[in-house]
């Protein structure tokens, strides 16, 4: 039993962001998305998964520990709404108003056509499996740096 983390974390989830470093990618995926085939191409090769959670609920619970990059050109990306690609979601909303709560200053939160999102899922680092059942509510959150108190 640790202090001070969420028990929430699985032990999975806790293995994974203890491994990532700066710049790697983590996804956070809906029901819909093809989990365990694009976790078939990452360092992690099974899916994390978190039953019962909204992609909202697992980037609150990511980022308690994670910190998201605000050097790199983007800290986190969504998945684009077929045909609207403009559009935000309320699943987006909700998520990237979660992420601009923990994020630092200038990091930027940034969008991918469904296929090319794809293809960067595929090069993440891992992917985390929520129940969440509204389309597109998917994203790639983006590894930032911690910085010793100044």
């Amino acid at each position: 039993m640790l202090k001070s983390i969420d028990p929430r974390i699985t032990p999975e989830l806790m293995d994974c962001l203890i491994r990532l470093g700066h710049g790697d990618e983590i996804v956070i995926a809906d029901g819909n998305f093809p989990a365990a085939s694009t976790a078939g191409h990452c360092v992690m090769k099974d899916v994390i998964r978190l039953p019962g959670f909204t992609a909202t609920d697992a980037v609150e619970l990511v980022t308690t520990l994670l910190p998201i990059d605000h050097l790199y050109e983007y800290g986190a990306l969504r998945m684009e709404i077929d045909g609207a690609p403009e559009r935000l979601g309320a699943v987006h909303a909700e998520v990237f108003a979660a992420i601009e709560k923990v994020a630092p200053a200038g990091t930027h939160l940034k969008s991918l056509e469904r296929q090319d999102f794809y293809a960067q899922a595929k090069r993440a680092f891992a992917v985390v499996a929520t129940t969440d059942e509204r389309p597109f509510g998917c994203f790639i959150l983006r590894t930032g740096v911690v910085f010793p108190d100044a």
